[in-house]
């Protein structure tokens, strides 16, 4: 057990330390340059070539900017290259505000059932604390944008584009979270003192017109109906009128996102099982958050077939760890910070799960791997961080990278053997509001 740190015990650790003859020079090469420059592995380069034996055509990178909408984004980027491939469009973009916009009244709608359902338990609550910890946040899973393409559709990036709240989320995401707050608060108290589900009702629609206000001012209001024009790559016109936004995605684009499935590699829980996040859904009535949990080998195997299949992949990943954002490089001995100071600052995979260091911190698309007698080395990913970054936006990830920070991808269940796809028909085991995967 630790004991006070007296005179003598400090005096032992600066002796010790005196007897470290390199402790000079790299204290100033520390001191100077910072952890991470010091321990930068500048031969990573010969590992990171940009090539790949499958590579799939894609075009421009979009920008979330200053947002938390990258959940978005990749589903909206394998939707797009679909789009580009079929109807011989490089560079099409859908729109990320039409969906952001919805999302918003979604999650609201779905606070308020939340908040309502936990309003007799203590405000203290783990549970409830995470409802009103950050209610107006952008972040959010695969499914949740799947949920909002099911039910609204999609429609080009030139109908409904980006506005400056778009791209910067903070102001907005501070007057959301405080009226939500506030509405929460009031309809916990409703519900204590015994109001009847016609008074709840009639409370829950006023607070959702201010919601939807709030959207329109910040974003503006989603069309109903458009005109689709473009030119395709052989400088061919096209035009369809009136289309909805619902009609747009069915006739347009052949996905049925119910056929996909995110397969987790969480190794903290017991794998082989299918599990669900129910508290971070976002549409009442919409797709469920669920993650088929299995061993990172099929993981991989998984994501190596559907790229050889042609199609992109939205993948979660935790893009903070090991990471040079302007070389675009994720490497897991990109820093060497642990041998730097001499220590063994290992954890694994399921060790950062388990003590808060790992989680799914941002969402990109994969759209390349470097395949070598049958194995995977190396991933072409598509961020959206804009083209300032990495090769015009692309990064290249090695294989031990993908081991170590990548925790889901989505994939067609076609890929998955006969075995997994029967797990998908099993009962899924709830996980906390709270966990790595949230």
């Amino acid at each position: 057990m630790a004991t006070e740190l007296t005179k003598t015990a400090l005096a032992a650790l600066r002796a010790k330390q005196a007897e470290d003859q390199l402790a000079p020079v790299l204290t100033r090469a520390v001191t100077k340059n910072g952890i991470k420059a010091t321990s930068y592995d500048n031969q990573a380069a010969s590992r990171l070539d940009r090539t790949f034996s499958i590579e799939l055509p894609t075009g421009k990178v979009s920008n979330q900017k200053h947002s938390g909408r990258c959940w978005e984004f990749s589903l909206l980027n394998t939707l797009r290259h679909k789009f580009a491939t079929n109807y011989h469009v490089k560079d099409f973009e859908l729109s990320q505000n039409y969906l952001f916009f919805w999302d918003k009244i979604e999650r609201a709608n779905m606070f308020y059932r939340n908040v309502e359902q936990t309003a007799r338990q203590p405000i203290s609550d783990r549970l409830v604390q995470f409802l009103f910890a950050n209610p107006g946040e952008d972040g959010g899973q695969w499914a949740m944008a799947a949920s909002l393409v099911q039910k609204y559709g999609v429609v080009p990036a030139s109908v409904m584009p980006e506005t400056f709240n778009t791209t910067n989320t903070s102001d907005f995401q501070e007057v959301m979270s405080r009226k939500l707050r506030k509405d929460g608060l009031k309809l916990r108290q409703l519900v204590m003192d015994g109001a009847d589900e016609a008074e709840l009702q009639s409370l829950e629609k006023s607070m959702l017109q201010e919601v939807y206000r709030i959207a329109v001012y910040s974003f503006g209001e989603p069309p109903t109906t458009f005109d689709l024009e473009y030119r395709d790559d052989d400088k061919k016109y096209h035009r369809e009128a009136q289309l909805t936004p619902q009609a747009f995605y069915q006739n347009y684009f052949e996905t049925d996102l119910d056929d996909y499935v995110v397969v987790t590699n969480s190794p903290d829980k017991p794998l082989n099982q299918l599990y669900s996040l129910p508290d971070e859904d976002n549409v009442i009535g919409g797709k469920p958050i669920e993650f088929l949990n299995v061993d990172m080998g099929v993981l991989t195997d998984v994501a190596v077939q559907q790229l050889k299949a042609g199609e992109t992949i939205w993948f979660g990943n935790d893009v903070l760890r090991q990471m040079d954002r302007k070389a675009g490089y994720l490497d897991a001995h990109l820093y060497e910070s642990a041998k730097l100071f001499g220590i063994n600052g290992h954890l694994t995979k399921a060790q950062r799960l388990q003590t808060g260091e790992g989680e799914v911190s941002h969402a990109m698309t994969l759209t390349g791997v470097d395949v070598v007698d049958d194995t995977p080395t190396k991933w072409k990913v598509e961020n959206s961080w804009g083209d300032a970054n990495g090769d015009k936006g692309y990064f290249i990830m090695t294989q031990d990278w993908f081991d170590e920070y990548v925790y889901e991808v989505v994939v067609h269940k076609q890929f998955l053997a006969p075995e997994f796809q029967a797990l998908l028909q099993e009962p899924a085991r709830r996980l906390p509001a709270w966990d790595p995967l949230s």
